[in-house]
């Protein structure tokens, strides 16, 4: 049992901290794409990141439009989930290396919010190519300004979307060089 303890303490965080991360950096994308603020989905996301996020945003406004509270906020949170994993494991705590790993980490959960979005775009063009989903509303609003400058630079393949496929390439290519300067016990945030 006393060996479970660990496990389970990673578990947790992994759980609550991902989630919590995720719905922070969907915030962040979200207003950097200038998403539909009156999705239901939106709105959500929104009532959940705002308890924390309100007094960040009283000390530290958004620049040119980039919510730097939300990027504020998902750091201190993926920096307290790194330096409860190292507690849990028993490893050192060295500030730089914890700031380098969660800023690593983010980029590599941004790579990851992609990578889905993609593979749910794909999917839902094939099933419900005409579907008015919130959530495809808002994953089409979060892909268009990455897939339309490639759809724009391919041939024109009579009506085929070739871009997630290069999309899909740059993402993997993007991530291993992440996971690269990550240690193994932290790629669960990933």
């Amino acid at each position: 049992m006393e060996s479970l303890l660990p496990e389970i303490g990673l578990m947790f965080i992994n759980l609550f901290f991902g989630l919590y991360l995720l719905l922070i950096l969907l915030r962040f994308l979200f207003q950097l794409v200038r998403a539909d603020f009156y999705n239901p989905i939106s709105q959500f996301i929104l009532k959940a990141t705002n308890p924390l996020l309100i007094p960040i945003r009283r000390a530290i406004p958004s620049i040119k439009g980039i919510d730097l509270p939300s990027l504020i906020l998902a750091m201190l949170v993926q920096i307290l989930g790194v330096v409860l994993v190292l507690l849990i494991l028993g490893a050192g705590l060295d500030p730089i290396s914890i700031v380098i790993w969660s800023a690593l980490l983010l980029i590599g959960l941004v790579l990851q919010i992609y990578f889905f979005s993609l593979i749910i775009m794909v999917i839902s063009s094939w099933v419900a190519p005409q579907s008015h989903n919130p959530a495809l509303a808002l994953i089409h609003q979060l892909l268009e300004p990455v897939t339309k400058p490639i759809r724009n630079i391919l041939p024109d393949m009579g009506g085929i979307d070739l871009s997630p496929i290069l999309i899909f390439f740059i993402i993997t290519v993007l991530k291993k060089v992440v996971l690269v300067y990550i240690p193994p016990a932290l790629t669960m945030f990933v």
